[in-house]
């Protein structure tokens, strides 16, 4: 099976995902023509996605109308492997074995390449600087010469030949196809002019360019090892996130303490943790007290105390106590598969600033061929500068161009960018996400559960004169612990944080909008609205004053009285988030607009948007009429983001320009929201939009380099700087060998400007 398989259905159609490692491309037209294979010539399949950085498609398709066999068998008829296997881990192992069963082919046909090409060129060398006398065109030499290039022309070029073979049956052009035509020209040329030379004519001339053909070969592997390896480094946040799977489970059966495969344990379950162990699965902690080290999956550096009724999350480590945990999400369900699943079909996706480069890489193989063609003419025939120096300069314009710096330029920032990301708790759900976050000019913050923490909590106690709080909390528990109103839960869970010991409720009646009253040893506790007092005959004017305060800070009152004596008041909030604050004033310092929005009467969002320092307050808006408020933001101008929860705030999160989710590492992966945080932390937006300024910057500047390279050093090639007299020489004549370095290295710098994005600070 796949790497990961989602399955959506509606009554409409169910379509599958699934994402396929691939194997043997050699540059994006690689890419391109798979994508175009799957699209084109595959009945059923939706869309597809192929990256040659990450060397993944995500493939969506009806499997009404085709299935994983038929994909996969287009993609190998074409001449790619896809690596399969039954489950996540085996698949992973084998991926790794192919990856690097391919990487050790490659040197070892550059190596091959090297032990021949050195000699060769020692060889020309000495005959150039007329070091070898009359042995510099005999025979035996070129026959020598000719020995030595051939391993070199069809072992370690062998895999151009079949690339080019392959995008040209497909009706592509690659740089494959360069590869082979520069090399052939310069091995079959010499090759004639040797036969020539062993039948006693000159007539195709005296010079071979052997040595030409073989260190160009080397040199581009070379390249793509170098390559390779950086693409590795650039796909490491990925394989860090899968390393973290426990392999095996401890559980309970039957009173039985067993050691199974992770994917083997069941929903239901209780596994066993210990000090030191990764946790297996996502679950609920019923037994023991711990720490827990969630920083790989959350970005957060504190460990959490764990205690019975916490949610714990597979792949975090344990670290102090003994755990026992309910298994409720177990295999590719758990957060961190679809976590792995999410970022690995985002890096696979296309950014809209890649479309450019593909418009180019599209046309630039036949283009680069008939600059090469027209080259070789004007320097032949027009200029008479001779057939060995037009000859040359045709293939260093074949060898200099190098589409994959172009198709590199992209996909490689956006898989490290990405990478980067999930290191830090923060998913880009697509790279159209992390390439649309840099433009926003305005947040639209949710305040429950993003600026708030979206649960009541007992803010103050006021105890009448001569009463304590300590009293006023224990009356009012008491009562309240036989209620499941958010508020009576508040005051109960303030008792338990102060040891209060509560007594047993002996008679309780809610009443419908105005509180409750209850019977507590013996005596009669009244606890609810004003209105509730003034109905019992309680008198309130001794605290209506503190009421009112009270009320004016945005915060829920509730009058405690016992046998119609007022005892306090309790004062209950949603309370702002400590970092909130910390948040919006980076926000404000990035030079963006935010504004909160609510549900919440004006007063109560005035008050809590006076405390964190917003710019606007959308009060009183209905869940269906948020998006209309996001949409009014965008008419004045502003590049909305919204964050909110990712449930209740849909319609808004799908009207902004980027979605942003914020919520819990157990839940954040089933968000529908373009970009998800997964902590509850405010702070992770600004470090998103960092990140995506550090990502677009870096894609600009390899796209660039690799517009500029090409732009430069075509016109070099061609031999456009010849009669420029103050230049040197090097690059006024443009060495096929030297531009095949160019080549070779260009790819390899585009990646490792990539690479600099793990080091930037995005906190």
């Amino acid at each position: 099976m796949s790497v990961a398989e989602d399955e959506v259905s509606n009554e409409a159609t169910e379509t599958v995902t699934e994402t396929l490692p691939i194997v043997g491309m050699h540059c994006a037209n690689c890419a391109s023509t798979i994508q175009r294979v799957l699209t084109r010539k595959v009945d059923g399949v939706l869309s597809a996605e192929v990256s040659f950085a990450s060397e993944r498609a995500v493939v969506v398709y009806d499997p009404k109308r085709t299935s994983h066999e038929e994909i996969v068998s287009a993609i190998r008829r074409v001449g790619y492997g896809v690596v399969e296997a039954q489950d996540q881990e085996e698949e992973q192992d084998a991926e790794k074995t192919a990856r690097e069963a391919e990487i050790r082919d490659q040197q070892r046909r550059f190596l091959v390449g090297v032990v021949l090409s050195a000699p060769l060129l020692a060889f020309s060398m000495l005959r150039d600087f007329g070091l070898l006398g009359a042995w510099s065109h005999a025979v035996w030499a070129n026959l020598l010469m000719w020995a030595l290039a051939t391993p070199v022309q069809f072992y370690t070029a062998w895999d151009y030949y079949g690339g080019a073979l392959k995008a040209l049956r497909n009706g592509a052009a690659n740089m494959d196809v360069l590869i082979v035509l520069g090399t052939s020209a310069a091995y079959f040329y010499s090759a004639a002019v040797t036969l020539a030379l062993a039948i006693g004519t000159t007539a195709l001339g005296e010079y071979v360019y052997f040595e030409t053909a073989a260190v160009i070969i080397t040199l581009i592997k070379l390249g793509k090892l170098l390559e390779a390896r950086a693409k590795g480094r650039a796909s490491a946040a990925i394989k860090r996130l899968m390393q973290l799977r426990a392999k095996t489970a401890r559980v309970l059966r039957d009173g039985k303490e067993l050691i199974i495969p992770a994917d083997q344990v069941q929903i239901g379950d209780l596994v066993l943790v210990r000090p030191g162990e990764t946790i297996p699965v996502d679950g609920v902690v019923r037994e023991g007290h711990s720490a827990v080290d969630e920083s790989m999956l959350t970005g957060e550096s504190l460990p959490v105390e764990k205690a019975p009724g916490d949610p714990v999350t597979g792949g975090t480590l344990n670290q102090q106590g003994m755990l026992q945990v309910e298994a409720a999400r177990v295999g590719k369900e758990t957060a961190l598969a679809q976590i792995i699943r999410l970022v690995e079909e985002a890096q696979a996706s296309k950014a809209p600033i890649q479309r450019l480069a593909d418009q180019v890489s599209a046309v630039f193989v036949p283009a680069v061929m008939l600059v090469a063609v027209v080259t070789f003419f004007l320097w032949w025939f027009a200029v008479g500068a001779g057939f060995t120096p037009a000859f040359l300069r045709l293939i260093a314009v074949l060898v200099i161009a190098c589409p994959c710096a172009l198709g590199l330029a992209t996909p490689t920032a956006i898989m490290v960018g990405m990478g980067k990301g999930a290191e830090n708790g923060i998913l880009f759900k697509s790279s159209e996400a992390l390439e649309r976050l840099h433009h926003v000019t305005a947040i639209v913050l949710d305040k429950t559960g993003t600026i708030t923490r979206g649960k009541p909590e007992v803010t103050d106690l006021v105890p009448v004169p001569g009463r304590s709080e300590e009293e006023l909390l224990r009356w009012a528990a008491s009562a309240e612990r036989a209620s499941e109103h958010p508020l009576a839960l508040a005051v109960v869970r303030r008792a338990e944080e102060e040891g209060i010991a509560v007594a047993p409720v002996e008679e309780f009646q809610a009443v419908a909008g105005f509180g409750l009253i209850a019977q507590v040893e013996g005596r009669r506790v009244l606890i609810g609205k004003e209105a509730l007092m003034r109905r019992e005959g309680v008198p309130v004017e001794r605290m209506a004053k503190e009421a009112q305060a009270l009320e004016a800070q945005a915060k829920t009152v509730m009058w405690v009285a016992v046998n119609k004596e007022p005892l306090g008041l309790i004062a209950v909030a949603d309370t702002i988030k400590e970092e909130s604050p910390e948040a919006i004033r980076e926000m404000h310092r990035m030079g963006l607009h935010v504004a909160m929005i609510t549900g919440d009467r004006e007063a109560t969002a005035r008050a809590i948007a006076d405390q964190v320092g917003v710019d606007r307050v959308l009060a009183e808006v209905l869940p269906d009429q948020k998006a209309a408020e996001v949409k009014r933001l965008q008419e004045e101008g502003y590049r909305v983001a919204m964050v909110g929860d990712g449930i209740n705030d849909a319609p808004a999160l799908a009207q902004a320009d980027v979605g942003i989710a914020i919520g819990t590492g157990t839940d954040v992966a089933l968000e529908t929201a373009q970009v998800a945080l997964m902590r509850g932390d405010l702070r992770g937006v600004p470090q998103a939009i960092r990140l995506s300024k550090a990502t677009m910057r870096i894609i600009k500047q390899n796209l660039f380099w690799a517009f500029a390279y090409n732009t430069a050093l075509i016109p070099v090639a061609a031999g456009a700087l010849a009669w420029a007299e103050a230049l040197p020489k090097i690059l006024r004549e443009l060495h096929p060998i030297l531009a095949a370095a160019a080549m070779a290295f260009s790819s390899v710098s585009v990646v490792t400007n990539s690479l600099r994005l793990r080091r930037v600070r995005i906190q």
